[in-house]
């Protein structure tokens, strides 16, 4: 996740999908059940609405927020959990955010914006940490994905700090340190296959992408494209991404970057992934299995259901809950003052 920047569309409700808590088993049981949909019903009744409205305000201006913001809870939760420490500004940027695997994060405006209408209508009640996984949740259906519950009642972390965020997904990590990664945060290979098509909308810069086309580790050695690359792609990738210029842009998803659908996994097994993490979802038979699973058959059918699933799942890794436990920052780019 962490080469994806952005570029969403308008909003599609494709389906309902209602998870029940069971499928939060991901860290302590306990404390996944602690999370409820509904959580801020009887104690801020606008709190889901209020942040849909932030992110349809954000997105009316800029459309490529959508993916960012998704990205942004996937930064947080592989992090130490869903605990909005991502969000932590720090003056000696000694902060998670200040790691360069969290390169041209965005969204954390939207974020502080929901936050500060929430503190008018209900102070000291909904945590940034909800926020996101609300706001992640409004651009998955914003884009054509499908629409889910969220069950809420996280609380804030309490640290923040550089080096923790040297866990996160990279653009160039192999399948077995992709693996490796999500297995540390309680999460198995459909949920990697299933997360990774999160890359169905957005772009990316070619900055992720040089060391697959000019610095590749050859065979022989020396250094060139990745092998993998199917030739006539290669030159298309080239021409999108020439030496030297690291910022241009391009779909994650080829010929299919603007809606979410299916498209990044038919790209992903035609050997047209853009990125080298997505590229190594071919590389694993249990992985390659699960895409193709997802593109045809009965599985085909789940695809949608499934990845609400995952992001439910994602969304509750090292939840911070109750009282006694955490806090509901009044900004969410500081801690309150003890």
């Amino acid at each position: 996740m962490a080469a994806v920047a952005c570029c969403w569309s308008y909003l599609v409700v494709v389906a309902t999908v209602v998870l029940p808590l069971l499928l939060l088993g991901v860290i302590g049981v306990s404390r996944a059940q602690l999370l409820q949909v509904g959580f801020y019903s009887d104690s801020c009744p606008d709190a889901e609405a209020t942040v849909a409205a932030a992110v349809q305000d954000a997105a009316a201006n800029d459309p490529t927020i959508l993916p960012a913001l998704l990205r942004l809870q996937f930064h947080d939760c592989f992090v130490k959990g869903c605990d909005a420490s991502v969000l932590i500004r720090s003056a000696s940027n000694d902060a998670e955010v200040d790691n360069g695997r969290n390169q041209g994060l965005r969204g954390q405006e939207v974020v502080d914006a929901a936050k500060a209408q929430l503190e008018d209508q209900c102070p000291g009640v909904v945590s940034c940490a909800d926020i996101i996984a609300l706001a992640a949740r409004d651009a998955v259906a914003m884009t054509g994905g499908p629409s889910f519950d969220v069950p809420t009642g996280r609380r804030d972390g309490l640290t923040s700090n550089l080096r923790d965020a040297d866990v996160l997904p990279d653009a160039g990590d192999s399948i077995s340190v992709l693996r490796s990664r999500f297995a540390a945060s309680g999460l198995d290979d459909r949920d990697l296959v299933l997360l990774t098509a999160a890359h169905t909308v957005g772009t990316t810069a070619c900055f992720f992408v040089k060391d697959r086309l000019y610095g590749y580790p050859l065979p022989g050695g020396g250094r060139g494209a990745d092998p993998s690359i199917p030739a006539p792609y290669l030159a298309e990738l080239k021409a999108r991404c020439p030496p030297g210029n690291l910022n241009a842009r391009l779909p994650l998803d080829r010929g299919s970057g603007s809606g979410f659908d299916d498209s990044i996994l038919r790209n992903i097994r035609s050997g047209l992934a853009v990125i080298a993490s997505d590229a190594a979802l071919a590389s694993s038979n249990a992985t390659r299995a699960l895409v193709d699973a997802y593109l045809q058959g009965p599985s085909a059918r789940r695809f949608q259901r499934d990845f609400a699933a995952a992001m439910v799942k994602m969304g509750s890794i090292g939840v911070v809950t109750g009282e006694d436990a955490g806090e509901v920052r009044d900004v969410c780019s500081a801690f309150n003052a003890s």
